[in-house]
């Protein structure tokens, strides 16, 4: 099949809807299907050219196409050149929230109803002030719209669905949507025996102290993503003597206030906000660890890849009891109330004053990655729904 995938963003920009598609894309090209990514270059400044990326990433260009957005401010982009990309596909795949292109793959749809739509929705989108007015007009008025011209609509939770701005066309219109988790390459991260002494040594960090991870964005796409929360619960812990250390993974424009405020809180010497990391290094971080938490704190949230990564590497998770994130969260550790720096801090303690054995902890957590969200399982059942689809 020759299959479209349309996003708002892809690698090498950081996020997880961008992820999630190039190992979808790489799992179907493997299989032999002609894929290709439709999505926005970007503003932010990335390398220029094929040959100064990562080889991992310039192996998934192969699979983008970058067009010149006529207009963009940040992930929104109005890609017009869409209205006769997508003609030459058997299928197309509208990855939701997409603003600006999202109604133009519609309009694609009216014209060529013969076509198979499929729609994964990813989220609500969200935001204080004038942008979250806009979010709510066009979540009332043209995500319907938009949802009404797929053949088909993939979530990766009903738990979260239930709680979304599309519960109604979910209700409405149950026989179209289907539940898909999202995936984990189960090879690259995976665990691993011993420290990675090198990255210990390397941020002046104490192998034998335990250490929470953090790995998200840290621009303003990504405010919700918590990182305040975490701060505050550690300044909690330093207040009761507890030895802590934390890793923070990931860059953006609030990268600077989030050390600001480490700093303030007096935690230098036990937080380290690295940047953002290469994909070669990112699964060694994970194998630093002893805890992963996801922090965030609303409904933008809506899955947290993060937490598969922490699974597959054997590490203990806690997340924030939001729709989506608990149903993964369940499956590798704990939830504490969104935005709750205490409950956060009381949990953590918890988890590291238990009488459990933590290498058969770490061992389940390892296997059901393995049977649950291994990408290639996850392929197949996507690959059947497609079929069925083009063969309608």
């Amino acid at each position: 099949m020759r299959i479209a995938h349309v996003v708002c963003s892809y690698p090498p920009y950081y996020g997880g809807m961008g992820n999630v598609v190039l190992q979808t894309v790489s799992e179907l090209a493997r299989r032999g299907h002609d894929v290709e990514v439709i999505t926005p270059t970007f503003q932010e400044k990335l390398p220029q050219t094929e040959s100064d990326y990562e080889p991992e990433i310039q192996e998934q260009i192969e699979y983008a196409k970058f067009l010149k957005p006529s207009i963009q401010y940040g992930k929104a982009a109005r890609l017009p050149q869409v209205n006769k990309e997508l003609d030459n596909f058997d299928l197309v795949h509208l990855h939701y929230p997409f603003f600006g292109t999202a109604n133009l793959v519609r309009k694609w749809k009216l014209r060529n109803p013969d076509k198979p739509l499929v729609i994964t929705y990813h989220m609500d989108t969200r935001s204080p002030g004038w942008k979250g007015l806009i979010f709510k007009y066009y979540s009332k008025y043209w995500m319907p719209k938009i949802l009404n011209s797929a053949d088909l609509i993939i979530a990766s939770s009903f738990d979260y669905i239930e709680h979304s701005g599309a519960v109604d066309h979910f209700h409405k219109f149950r026989n179209k949507w289907v539940e898909l988790p999202f995936g984990v390459d189960i090879n690259r991260f995976r665990p691993r025996v011993g420290k990675p002494d090198a990255l210990f040594l390397r941020h002046d960090l104490d192998p034998d102290i335990p250490l929470v991870l953090f790995v998200g964005g840290m621009d303003t796409a990504h405010y919700f993503k918590g990182v305040p929360v975490l701060l505050e619960s550690l300044l909690l812990f330093k207040k009761s003597g507890v030895e802590m250390q934390a890793v923070f993974v990931g860059d953006g424009e609030l990268r600077h206030d989030f050390e600001l405020r480490a700093k303030s809180f007096g935690l230098g010497k036990s937080v380290r906000f690295v940047g953002r990391v290469s994909n070669e290094e990112l699964p060694y971080y994970y194998n630093m660890a002893n805890l992963t938490v996801l922090p965030s704190i609303h409904q933008g949230e809506a899955f947290g890849m993060v937490l598969l990564e922490s699974m597959a590497s054997g590490v203990p998770i806690i997340a924030s009891d939001l729709p989506g994130v608990r149903t993964v969260a369940a499956d590798g550790g704990v939830v504490f109330n969104p935005g709750d720096s205490r409950d956060l801090a009381d949990k953590i303690v918890e988890y590291f004053s238990e009488e459990v054995n933590h290498l058969t902890f770490v061992q389940d957590i390892r296997t059901i990655a393995e049977i649950k969200y291994s990408w290639v399982p996850i392929v197949d059942y996507l690959e059947i729904l497609y079929q069925d689809l083009v063969e309608v």
